[in-house]
């Protein structure tokens, strides 16, 4: 497997907590791709462990939200990953800040891959949480992973749904033929080019016509709130043709499938919101909750402490990866 080289500095966006051990770990995917994480364990703490992999947003590196999260949970008590994705952050993976439904998906389930064979970690409670596109991943993961015993979505995205149709389904099917064309004339201009054009990342200047949600995005990613350097979205961004794949594949087709417990978070003030709506209807079983925060826009859930619920993400956590 690849040899990644890691930073050992405490580089997060989020200063660090002295109720945890911190250290850097890596793991690979079936597809032979090294990842990085950050682990968060609690400090004095013996036997072994429920544990929960974190990754995301979409676009985001583990110093910025995941790591935030879990952090936070491991001072509760669980023993906690925070995840580059394959291709991007400290993770290896060619060509670099690719994004790919199927690899992205099984990232999760490599960390629990990873989890599973820690002694300090018992097997049988495992859990989840993604957080903006990584929720829809999660949610993916869950479906075809029963060792996924719990999984939490914080301000999820569905990658497909919005790629393939835009944002509030605004896209007609000439409209996605149109992107075809675009986006498979870059792919020739980057086989030629012998490279990979980039998105750009979040807009930056902001122009005076975009919408609030853009606002909100580069008041995190572009400013000390949140920019991290190895972050796609605070920087050049994701690859172009990295739309290509989710506009053909859907992510979520078998989430009614998933028997295991779920709780979707989403803030009132969202314009992301209807995705979690939406998905949450179509979970089956009474192991399902959706928790809508009043007042809370997208990137609120990001890094607002007065917004994210980890109350409630402990106790949902705890109560369904307790000892049997």
């Amino acid at each position: 497997m690849e040899t990644l080289e890691l930073t050992r500095e405490w580089d997060k966006t989020f200063p660090q907590s002295d109720k945890v051990e911190h250290t850097k770990i890596t793991f690979h995917n079936r597809y032979g791709i090294t990842l990085a994480a950050d682990m968060y364990k609690p400090k004095n703490v013996q036997g072994t462990l429920p544990a929960i992999a974190v990754s995301g947003p979409y676009g985001a590196v583990k110093e910025q939200v995941s790591g935030r999260y879990a952090q936070a949970l491991a001072e509760r008590g669980f023993l906690t990953i925070a995840f580059d994705p394959s291709f991007y952050g400290e993770s290896g993976g060619m060509p670099r800040n690719l994004t790919s439904p199927e690899i992205s998906t099984d990232d999760f389930s490599a960390a629990v891959d990873y989890l599973t064979t820690r002694e300090d970690v018992d097997s049988e409670r495992i859990g989840i949480l993604g957080i903006c596109g990584w929720g829809g991943f999660a949610l993916n993961a869950a479906a075809n992973d029963p060792r996924i015993k719990a999984t939490v979505t914080s301000t999820m995205y569905d990658m497909s749904r919005v790629n393939a149709n835009g944002y509030f389904d605004t896209m007609s099917a000439d409209d996605r033929y149109k992107l075809r064309e675009r986006l498979n004339a870059q792919r020739t201009e980057d086989y030629r080019n012998g490279s990979y054009e980039r998105d750009g990342g979040v807009v930056d200047p902001v122009p005076e016509d975009a919408p609030l949600f853009v606002r909100q995005y580069h008041d995190y990613y572009k400013t000390e709130r949140g920019y991290h350097r190895r972050s796609p979205n605070s920087n050049e961004g994701i690859t172009k043709t990295s739309v290509l794949s989710f506009i053909n594949m859907p992510l979520l087709t078998y989430i009614g499938e998933i028997r295991s417990a779920v709780l979707m978070i989403h803030g009132a003030e969202a314009h992301s919101r209807y995705f979690s709506e939406d998905a949450y209807k179509r979970l089956t079983g009474d192991n399902k909750e959706l928790l809508i925060i009043p007042g809370a826009n997208h990137v609120d859930l990001y890094d607002n402490l007065e917004v994210i619920p980890f109350d409630k993400i402990d106790t949902f956590f705890k109560k369904v990866l307790k000892e049997k």
